[in-house]
């Protein structure tokens, strides 16, 4: 493996990097030059350098291989961590070390959880600089891995196992470039357009923006300590819904739906089931709630509800009320939801619903294989028929995101930690969600939690937004053959 290509396009990412620092240095100028324009413009500077100097030693190089290729990506993905630490630090306040660390990885895998106690004390330029990473974790990457790889001959691996899940491709029926296209119209249009409706319902566009980027990118970074429960509105609660909801749904069934192909939102079966999901979920959320007298509505009820519910299965993690204080049902409904999380192909994480459905139909099958042992029976997701090295993947992946969980609570308990926050702090953390329960809940932080313990999360931060495996390889890189 040639060492200095991966150097070489990773430099592209961190040029990337800068040129969003720069943004955010432009933010705090137009603000008055707050308190982070010297740390942005000085971590730019910085990280333009260090992406600049491999480009300048080496030479473009048109064929990469599988390994090559899988390096840049996770390599990427992990430079990008480190120098996004870089205005965090220059810039003090709250975040030593370990917490830029984490707020970092927390932005760019699209999680959202933060160490801030007062997020609102943070000077305007800095703000936009966390939304920047969020926002860049949401399709960045993906955009690189695909402008990489029509150099890269007949290679597969990188996109299919370590940028996009193994199961969006089904749905980009597209050269490469395409579906760069696509990524692009759909990710940038739904953003303008969720900022649009935020400033029209009350926002001013400042926070209008922040709030888009952060919902398209699934995140849930606010520009307010209350979070979305701050503005108390309706309207935007309406509208948060709606592109949360939009964003966890492949975007190339949304390119298509828009643009009148066949192969749309319509006639999608794992979109079907991940709409009524949402819908099945928000309800009976509300039914608790209401029953349990926590909203004098049911409206009420179900406003809170649903926007918690979509939240969660969407992994962008914003909050209109402390679920801390709901039901034991609302409680357990919406950690179902913080695991299954939203389809393949989105910028969500979790399990995906794909792979729920894969695996309820691989259930069925073996239970119809019992009752007729010579029966042939194909499972097929969305009128393709799946074989089964995919269906064996399936089952693999889901048992092993079931064991980190188990391995990060573990540790929490180990640091100290009570069960209840470590358990969802751990869902929240693999599935890119966001809030949990218990410490960490949707109104809580990360401030007070032990170092150890979040050093163990950014870990599975990393691990769910990878797909598991792709980080685990980049540890076995050298019995590649």
């Amino acid at each position: 493996m040639r060492v200095e290509v991966v150097l070489r396009y990773v430099g592209v990412v961190m040029l990337f990097m800068a040129l969003f620092m720069l943004i955010s240095a432009g933010i705090s100028y137009v603000s008055g030059v707050d308190s982070a324009f010297y740390p942005l413009l000085l971590s730019s500077l910085l990280t333009a350098l260090l992406g600049a100097f491999p480009l300048i030693f080496v030479g473009r190089c048109e064929q990469i291989t599988n390994k090559e290729g899988f390096c840049i990506v996770v390599g990427a993905w992990l430079v990008a961590c480190v120098v996004s630490m870089f205005p965090y630090l220059i810039w003090g306040g709250e975040f030593t070390l370990v917490n830029a660390w984490f707020e970092s990885v927390s932005g760019l895998t699209t999680t959202g959880s933060t160490i801030l106690n007062d997020v609102e004390a943070l000077p305007r330029g800095l703000q936009f600089w966390r939304f920047a990473t969020t926002w860049i974790g949401g399709m960045g990457v993906v955009m690189f891995a695909l402008v990489v790889l029509p150099s890269m001959g007949r290679s597969k691996m990188m996109l299919s196992n370590v940028e996009l899940s193994s199961m969006a491709r089904d749905n980009y029926r597209y050269r490469s470039q395409i579906i760069l296209q696509i990524l692009l119209v759909v990710y940038v249009g739904l953003t303008v357009l969720s900022t649009v409706l935020l400033k029209m319902a009350g926002m001013n566009w400042f926070d209008a923006l922040c709030h888009a980027m952060s919902a398209c990118a699934t995140s849930g970074f606010s520009t307010k300590n209350a979070s979305v429960a701050y503005f108390n509105s309706p309207a935007i609660d309406t509208i948060l819904i709606f592109t949360m909801a939009a964003a966890g749904i492949h975007f190339g069934l949304i390119y298509a739906t828009v643009t009148g192909k066949r192969n749309n939102i319509f006639r999608s079966e794992v979109t079907r089931w991940y709409l009524g999901m949402l819908l099945v979920g928000g309800l009976l959320i509300a039914i608790s709630l209401y029953a349990a007298d926590l909203y004098p509505t049911l409206s009420a009820s179900f406003r809170h509800g649903m926007f918690q519910f979509v939240s969660v299965v969407s992994t962008t993690g914003f909050a209109t009320a402390d679920s801390n204080t709901w039901t034991p049902f609302a409680v357990i409904i919406l950690i179902f939801g913080s695991i299954v999380c939203a389809c393949a192909g989105s910028t969500a994480g979790g399990i995906k619903v794909n792979r729920m459905v894969l695996a309820g139909k691989m259930m069925s099958t073996r239970l119809k294989l019992q009752q007729h042992p010579n029966a042939v029976i194909r499972i097929r997701l969305d009128g393709i028929i799946q074989d089964n090295e995919v269906l064996h993947s399936v089952m693999i992946y889901i048992v092993a995101y079931l064991m980190f969980l188990l391995l990060g609570t573990v540790a929490g308990a180990l640091f100290g930690v009570d069960l209840t926050t470590s358990f969802t702090g751990s869902v929240a953390s693999m599935g890119n969600v966001g809030p949990g329960f218990g410490e960490v809940g949707s109104m809580d932080n990360w401030s007070a939690m032990p170092s150890a313990f979040k050093m163990t999360n950014t870990l599975l931060m990393l691990l769910g937004r990878l797909e598991i495996f792709g980080l685990i390889q980049i540890f076995l890189i050298k019995w590649w053959r």
